[in-house]
């Protein structure tokens, strides 16, 4: 997801550049599942009020300094013609630098994504520094009128988080988890009522990093570095064309939020802290 970025008028520009593919046929009597895991099964949030998708923004803030870098790797279906044309919606500079930091972090991929990278998608997914939720399989909005974004109806809601969770088993993800973050970081009522079968915590964030369509690093690093609180859940991006300066970003605040005493972790342990 490329998410409320520069506050409003990025995500707004952002929202006009993404369309997304219809979500597959409505398949009612078959739940959205990560991959199957031989692991421990990762923490979750209780469901909230009515039985409704639990909502997770941070962690707890006297419970040390830490925080969690997440990166939105956003692709949709019609851009298969641009990625082929020589666009690129990966970032492996980004990634290769988090294994130079010793960063780990928590992966949001699209299931068009995976299927356009399935290397990189297993690497990731296969690589014990990261961890691979779920932001969707068409990066249709799950909102009316949030940034420009095509909708997906409410019935078809589930089935999109299904569609990207086998996305992510065909491309050899062998754990993804149970979070979702909601395209555009739109969400209401209804959609977490939707995605209730599915059994996800929906991952929001609390630092908003600025980094797509960016050209400046440093202005994105200093929004960053100012808004980190101890459990801070910081939102970026795994877009080359969209956001060109996340690593330089990244190889700017890691060392000095380690600096001022914080620890790097994945969502996974903030949840369960």
């Amino acid at each position: 997801m490329i998410t409320l970025v520069r506050r409003v008028t990025a995500s707004c520009l952002l929202g006009a550049a993404l369309t997304a593919c219809a979500a597959a046929p409505h398949q009612a009597a078959r739940p959205a599942r990560p991959a199957p895991s031989a692991t421990t099964a990762p923490p979750t949030l209780a469901p909230g009020p009515g039985g409704l998708t639990p909502v997770f923004t941070h962690g707890a803030r006297g419970r040390g300094r830490t925080v969690a870098l997440t990166f939105d790797a956003d692709m949709t279906a019609d851009q298969g013609a641009r990625a082929a044309a020589g666009e690129h919606f990966d970032n492996p500079g980004l990634i290769s630098a988090l294994r130079a930091l010793k960063v780990p972090a928590t992966v949001f991929m699209t299931g068009r994504w995976a299927e356009e990278y399935p290397d990189q998608a297993r690497s990731i997914g296969r690589d014990p520094l990261f961890e691979v939720a779920n932001h969707s399989y068409s990066h249709y909005a799950f909102t009316g009128d949030c940034y420009g974004l095509p909708t997906v109806s409410a019935d078809r809601m589930r089935e999109d988080v299904e569609r990207a969770y086998a996305a992510f088993r065909k491309a050899g993800v062998p754990d993804a988890r149970p979070y979702f973050r909601f395209p555009g970081g739109c969400y209401d009522r209804r959609a977490l009522k939707a995605l209730t079968p599915a059994g996800v915590t929906a991952v929001q964030w609390d630092v908003v990093s600025g980094d797509a369509f960016a050209t400046d690093a440093a202005a994105v690093s200093r929004q960053v570095l100012e808004g980190v609180r101890p459990g801070s859940v910081v939102v970026l991006h795994c877009t080359r064309s969209a956001a060109p300066t996340t690593e330089r970003v990244v190889r700017t605040v890691v060392p000095e939020l380690r600096a001022r005493g914080y620890r790097f972790v994945r969502v996974s342990e903030l949840i369960g802290s």
